[in-house]
């Protein structure tokens, strides 16, 4: 059931950033968008339903939940400094530090819940509510699901290697994401959806567009996702990877006698 819901959860952000592209381009222009609401409910509850999920089925414990609610408030004060007290260049954000790191410690689904619920949380602590935050929320969760997938290299180098590129990757691909919740809407030479165009000329007018508005401002997020990563990501992993150990539960089986009846017994041991 968990599964379901967590692929029902990514399919509803993938069609909230594709559905403006099934519709007739005619019909698209100059139209705001109006199925935010609807995402961001639908997105919001399908997440806490999968936590709920794993919480019944032991796939999480109290604790990990737990964990996870304290990362999201450390990623809402760090987005609320940054709003109000840090000056910082273009569109870099301390935020993306945790959600890769969890992703790549504890997985891509508790990545992308914590990515998505972290943004959710970020967003109420700053006053950024509006039609773009179920994308953000979908957008910043699939940053955490793909760390999630990164290989575990034992070498140090390698590993940061590993997370300072994905870093730097994810840090344009969420701005070529974000576009794409009022892009199509838009009117103008480079910007939105046109009747008769091909798959390839609005694929090129969207490149254009991104490299004049936005390229710049992403550029700032991928350097400094980068090089946070090459300054934190080893501390921060220890403290993570001590956790996870501690919390994980380990069933043993002991096989006993009671009245000349073999009975089973489970016992859990924390490493």
């Amino acid at each position: 059931m968990a599964t379901l819901l967590f692929v029902l959860a990514n399919l509803s952000g993938l069609l909230g950033f594709l559905y403006p592209f099934l519709l007739p381009a005619a019909q698209s222009m100059g139209v705001t968008r109006s199925d935010a609401p609807l995402l961001f409910f639908t997105l919001t509850a399908l997440c806490l339903l999968v936590l709920i999920a794993d919480l019944t089925a032991r796939e999480l414990d109290a604790r990990t939940v737990a964990l996870m609610g304290v990362l999201a408030a450390v990623n809402a004060a760090l987005r609320l400094a940054e709003t109000t007290v840090l000056v910082m260049p273009g569109g870099f954000s301390p935020v993306f530090l945790l959600i890769i790191l969890t992703g790549y410690t504890f997985g891509a689904r508790f990545g992308f819940l914590f990515g998505a619920l972290s943004l959710l949380a970020s967003a109420l602590a700053t006053g950024g509510i509006g039609p773009w935050l179920p994308y953000q929320m979908t957008a910043a969760g699939w940053v955490g699901l793909c760390a999630g997938l990164l290989p575990h290299a034992p070498r140090r180098s390698i590993r940061l290697a590993w997370l300072a590129g994905y870093g730097l990757l994810c840090g344009l691909v969420f701005g070529l994401l974000m576009n794409l919740y009022f892009w199509p809407f838009m009117a103008g030479p480079t910007g939105g959806l046109e009747a008769g165009l091909s798959f390839g000329e609005t694929l090129q007018r969207y490149i254009v567009f991104y490299g004049v508005t936005s390229l710049w401002w992403d550029a700032f997020r991928a350097a400094g996702n980068a090089a946070l990563l090459l300054l934190l990501a080893e501390p921060l992993l220890r403290i993570l990877e001590r956790f996870q150990r501690r919390t994980t539960v380990v069933w043993e089986h002991r096989k006993g006698e009671e009245d000349g009846v073999s009975t089973v017994s489970g016992g859990c041991v924390y490493p």
